[in-house]
This record gives C-alpha cells, sequence and structure tokens, in this order.
C-alpha cells in the first residue's frame, strides 16, 4: 500500500439529498479540488442506505439518516455512536463539516482527537430563523448563541462572504476566515443561450424570467410568482419558469393556477448542463431567498450571462456588483429590479454578468477552503482569490 502524501480531510454534510442544489455543488466541487491538488477527501453524508463510492470528488460514504418531516426528502445523521467510530477508523488529518446544528458534537470529537476542525457556514441562522416569522429579539438572541457555541467548538470557521461572517463577529468570535465559493466558468456560459427555448418556455412571450431554487419555505419562492403578477399588471409580457422542487412545490403550482399566471413547472433539474442552458435563456433571474451566504444558483446564472435580482436581506447583493439589481422582500420591487435590468441594453447586460462571474473560479474557493485548513494548495491559474464588493447593486434597495 503507497503511503500518503496529502492530508485526510473528512467532510461531513447533513441536509444533502438527491434535488439538493447549492450545497451538493459546492461539497462536489471542493472535493475534486482537494483531490486534484494532492489531497485525500472523504464525505460522509446521510441516505437511506449504506454504500461508499469512489467518485470524482473522492471517496463519497453514506450512513444510514433520518428523514427530516416536511423537508421534501432532507436527510440527517443522527447515530452519534456510529458516525464517531467511522470518525476514528478514517482517522482525519482534517475535518470539514457542514451543518452547525446537528453535527456540531463533532468540534468536540475532533478536539479530543486533536485534529483541526473546520465549521462552513453554508446558511445565516438569522435568516432562517426571520423567515419562520419569530420575533426578532428571539431570533438574534438563539442564533448568537448558536453561534457562539460554534465558533467555541471548532478551530476555525469558514464563511463564504463578509455578509455570512457578521453574525460571528457580533458574538465576538476571532477564529472566522473568509472563503467565497466559485462558479464553473466552462459549463456556465452565455453561448448555450437558446431562442428555442425562450420560445417553448416562455410560449411566445417577450420576457423570459427563471428562478432556480429549492421550494421550501427559507428560499421565499412565492416572491417570483408575485414579482410575474405585478409584471403583468404594468404590461410587461413575461413567463416564469421555476426549476427546483421542494415541500412547496404542490402550494405554488396552485397558487399559479389559480391567479392564472404562465408559469412553468420544471421540478428538479438534475443535469447541472441542462440547468445551464436554462440559465442562459432567461433573461432575468430570480434570486428571492434572504438567507443566503453566497447564492451559487445567482453566480451560475451570472456566468450564464443572465443578470439577476436578488434579496436585499442576503449575501447575493455583494456579489452582484453591477450584474443585477437588489429588491426587499415583496413581488413590487422585484418587479422593479427586473424592469430596471431589462432597460439596459441586453449586450451590455449580458457581458457584465458574464464579466462579474468571472472573478470567482472555483480554483480559487478551493485554494480559499485548504488555507483555512492550513493545507497546500495548487497554484491559481491566473491570479489569486476573488474580491467581494461591498457597494450594493445598482438600483439600491427595493
Amino acid at each position: 500500500m503507497s503511503q500518503r502524501t496529502g492530508l485526510r480531510i473528512v467532510r461531513l454534510a447533513n441536509f444533502v439529498a438527491p434535488t439538493s442544489g447549492g450545497l451538493r455543488t459546492a461539497l462536489r466541487e471542493l472535493g475534486a479540488g482537494y483531490l486534484a491538488a494532492g489531497h485525500e477527501p472523504v464525505l460522509v453524508v446521510p441516505g437511506e442506505a449504506a454504500r461508499e463510492d469512489q467518485t470524482t470528488q473522492g471517496r463519497v460514504i453514506t450512513l444510514p439518516g433520518r428523514t427530516v418531516p416536511g423537508t421534501g426528502g432532507y436527510r440527517v445523521l443522527t447515530d452519534r455512536r456510529r458516525l464517531a467510530a467511522l470518525l476514528a477508523s478514517l482517522a482525519p488529518d482534517r475535518l470539514e463539516v457542514s451543518d452547525r446544528t446537528t453535527l456540531r458534537w463533532t468540534g468536540e470529537w475532533a478536539r479530543r482527537h486533536r485534529v483541526p476542525a473546520v465549521m462552513v457556514s453554508h446558511e445565516s441562522v438569522d435568516g432562517v430563523m426571520a423567515t419562520w416569522r419569530l420575533p426578532t429579539s428571539l431570533c438574534r438572541r438563539t442564533a448568537d448563541l448558536l453561534n457562539r457555541r460554534t465558533a467555541h467548538a471548532y478551530t476555525t470557521v469558514v464563511c463564504t462572504t463578509d455578509w455570512a461572517a457578521r453574525e460571528f463577529e457580533r458574538v465576538g468570535a476571532t477564529n472566522v476566515v473568509r472563503a467565497p465559493l466559485g462558479v464553473d466558468l466552462h459549463r456556465c456560459r452565455p453561448q448555450l443561450r437558446d431562442p428555442d427555448l425562450h420560445r417553448e418556455f416562455g410560449r411566445g412571450a417577450r420576457v423570459l424570467l427563471a428562478m432556480c431554487s429549492r421550494l421550501s419555505p427559507e428560499k421565499r419562492p412565492g416572491l417570483a410568482l408575485d414579482a410575474l403578477a405585478e409584471l403583468l399588471e404594468r404590461g410587461v409580457d413575461a413567463t416564469l419558469v421555476v426549476a427546483g422542487d421542494g415541500p412547496l412545490h404542490g402550494r405554488l403550482r396552485e397558487r399559479a393556477r389559480q391567479r392564472e399566471l404562465p408559469v412553468v413547472f420544471t421540478g428538479h433539474i438534475g443535469d447541472p448542463a441542462d440547468l445551464a442552458v436554462l440559465q442562459a435563456t432567461a433573461d432575468v433571474v430570480l434570486a428571492p431567498g434572504p438567507a443566503e451566504t453566497f447564492g451559487l444558483a445567482a453566480m451560475e446564472a451570472l456566468a450564464c450571462g443572465t443578470p439577476v435580482v436578488a434579496s436585499d436581506r442576503s449575501a447575493v447583493p455583494a456579489l452582484l456588483g453591477d450584474a443585477g439589481a437588489v429588491a426587499s422582500g415583496d413581488g413590487r420591487s422585484f418587479a422593479d429590479g427586473v424592469q430596471r435590468l431589462l432597460a439596459r441594453p441586453e449586450a451590455g447586460r449580458r457581458a457584465a454578468a458574464r464579466a462579474r462571474a468571472e472573478r470567482f473560479p472555483w480554483h480559487a474557493a478551493v485554494s480559499a477552503f485548504l488555507a483555512a485548513h492550513q493545507a497546500p494548495a495548487p497554484a491559481a491559474p491566473g491570479g489569486g482569490a476573488p474580491r467581494l464588493a461591498s457597494a450594493p447593486a445598482e438600483g439600491g434597495r427595493g
């Protein structure tokens, strides 16, 4: 047996399902990057049954996990004894965890076994709790308690944007680092724009809107329907394509039927290449989720040359720069954002979107994450890590 030269980076993630979007993409791209850098990534996720696979992102171990009711199929790892035994057998050099709720105990495991451990913040606790309509004071107290415990439990907390880091800074955490995610600039490109698909999905409408999102409450997908209704009232000839699945799918479909809105529900699009064609074909992509800490779907849309209207409560506006518009939490504001973008010359708005995405290649993200692990990283072709703009996108708030 040959001796390992790189680090064994064991990664744990919950809430990963066959229809998962951004988290699944991030795990895959980071794992493939770790592997290419000479390390040994091992991903452990929940599933229906135990299995092990060798993939392009390294070893993937599936342990039986419980389904979380009302989430449309998400599972979590609940058997601590079995997971702890697996961790002991894997003997990781580094631990990377992508769930700061049910898996936070692994930080203490890592501490006892002297394994440097990183927690990746993929969501805002403030933002998610706010979607539950809980009192602001309760949301803040709960988020601060959870984030304080998380920062204490792990060697490093990785946040993908300054926006995501703020709730940790609020509790005085000093072990927070920034490591933006990335986008596949080859798979997602403007040249995929398909006029025939525009006519098919748009049903002859001049404007094709798209929302690529999990259909769950924290993503606020209903705002896309509200924006479409407002645009139609203003005389804008538009159709909306909803690409995604989740617990709100049936309710949204019924809502569109009752309001007689021209909405096409594709369900989950499993092939990322097909999703990229849709993103490139749309005229504007809507990103209504208020708790996004990075927004991979929005970044993919930009890479495809399609501008984005995003919630002003999420991290996405800082990523958009001049390639999108910002909206508050109602359909009228999102409709305003769409019209601001459509008022620009098409060639200019599409070029600006692509140029913005080119600042976020996956190789830079991999290097930043490996730096958080204090692990050797490959030389980045064409420059270092991207810079994050702090100014809001065109149009300001709302």
